[in-house]
């Protein structure tokens, strides 16, 4: 006999979501499900920097991109870019645990500056996740957020998209290159 959880119900009904609306991206958040359009320069950042880290990475970790990390009943999120245990990613689920992700990595899209710069970041700290990164198109500008803690990061830089950036994570130094990533320019200044 096979029991499903409410979270499983839950995942399976946002999976449907998914489908019925191709190009959208859908998590809950803070109980509310979520849906945002992909664009293009989210999408094209999301593939740059994960073929920048997967030359990095050890064999024995493995990126995944918008698969759902259920934290609790009133927030899954699916990070753009998530580093999990590559025996782990061989299981080929729907959905992780959140314990399992070692670096998280989110594109900035104009609908989830709040997910993104303050929502997300008190729940990756939460978790013990030691690196948080943002990319943001909008803005041109990367952040880099360690050292978690109950209430969320306690280092946290930015960066302007030129140089290469360098994060120092439990799975060694990584660097990304940000001068090849996509600026929007056309975007609105961002508070």
């Amino acid at each position: 006999m096979t029991v499903i959880s409410d979270l499983d119900r839950l995942h399976s009904q946002l999976s449907k979501l998914e489908d019925m609306f191709p190009g959208y991206l859908t998590e809950i958040v803070e109980g509310s499900i979520v849906m945002n359009p992909v664009r293009p320069f989210h999408g094209r950042t999301i593939r740059r920097v994960s073929a920048d880290l997967e030359t990095q990475l050890a064999p024995v970790w493995e990126l995944v991109s918008d698969v759902a990390f259920p934290f609790d009943d009133a927030n899954e999120f699916c990070p753009d870019i998530a580093v999990i245990p590559a025996e782990a990613e061989d299981e080929n689920r729907g959905a992780y645990s959140p314990d399992l992700i070692e670096f998280v990595a989110e594109v900035v899209s104009p609908e989830s500056v709040r997910r993104d710069y303050e929502i997300k970041p008190r729940w990756y700290a939460s978790r013990g996740i030691a690196n948080y990164l943002i990319l943001d198109p909008l803005k041109g500008h990367a952040v880099t957020m360690w050292n978690p803690g109950p209430d969320g990061y306690r280092g946290r830089d930015t960066i302007p998209y030129g140089p290469d950036l360098t994060v120092d994570s439990p799975l060694g130094k990584l660097t990304i290159p940000t001068a090849h990533l996509p600026i929007d320019r056309k975007a609105r200044p961002q508070p």
